[in-house]
């Protein structure tokens, strides 16, 4: 229920700008696409920083927005995005309403402007590195770590430091999110069987397991059940390897 109260406030979101009928359901393919994803966690997170209830709605959906945004650049890129009709006609389009509709929420979340600031400047980040992404063809440790702190890492910290303004562990933001992406970016290409990972050498992946394993050891010392969440998840299959 919790991963579905983000999603609905996203949707309230979209339908507040009143878009041509063609414009919101491309939006909402991308959204449904996107989906899981982050819902759950976001929520979570939220909820064991105090938030109260419509704060928490409204930057876990603004998140989400983002969220969708990256997942859309990242199919795009790499030929799969099925849930467009015309990926590379509607999909700029599409992926440039999700990062309005982000920041159109996030401004109405109490959030302070240097936060949107360096929400901002996380995207750009994270942005960039995708650019070092698509023009990798041999992958090694060095670069493999540089893109997933930037990307993954990057992005984490951002939502967490986004959710958690205001909030007790607002300082722990940036650390843990970082933490988090590293541990879940390095876990999921080893499970999906991405040749981000399994074409680097052997002795880069152990540089690059261990990496993670020390990632997600710094997540669990956070003591947060949220993160616990996650590496629940996560560390099984980075000690499958």
């Amino acid at each position: 229920m919790s991963a579905g109260a983000v999603f609905q406030e996203a949707l309230r979101a979209l339908r507040q700008h009143g878009l041509p009928e063609e414009a919101e359901r491309d939006i909402l393919a991308a959204l449904e696409a996107g989906r899981p994803g982050p819902l759950a966690l976001l929520y979570a997170a939220g909820t064991e920083a105090g938030l109260g209830r419509e704060v928490l709605l409204r930057r876990a959906a603004g998140l989400f927005f983002c969220a969708c945004a990256a997942n859309l650049a990242d199919d795009l890129a790499d030929g799969e995005c099925t849930y467009l009709a015309r990926p590379q006609r509607e999909g700029p389009g599409v992926q440039f309403a999700l990062q309005s509709l982000c920041f159109a929420t996030l401004a109405r979340a109490e959030l302070p402007a240097p936060v949107l600031t360096e929400a901002a400047g996380a995207m750009v980040t994270a942005a960039g590195l995708q650019a070092l992404e698509v023009r990798t063809d041999t992958w090694t440790a060095p670069r493999f770590k540089q893109v997933a702190e930037g990307i993954a890492g990057a992005q984490w910290a951002l939502y967490l430091r986004v959710l958690w303004e205001g909030t007790a562990l607002a300082e722990r933001a940036e650390a843990a999110g970082r933490n988090l992406g590293v541990a879940a970016h390095v876990a999921e290409d080893i499970r999906s069987g991405d040749a981000r990972f399994h074409g680097m050498s052997e002795q880069d992946r152990r540089e690059v397991v261990s990496w993670a394993r020390a990632a997600a050891e710094a997540v669990r010392q956070e003591g947060l059940q949220c993160l616990d969440a996650v590496l629940r998840t996560v560390e099984p299959v980075l000690a499958s390897v």
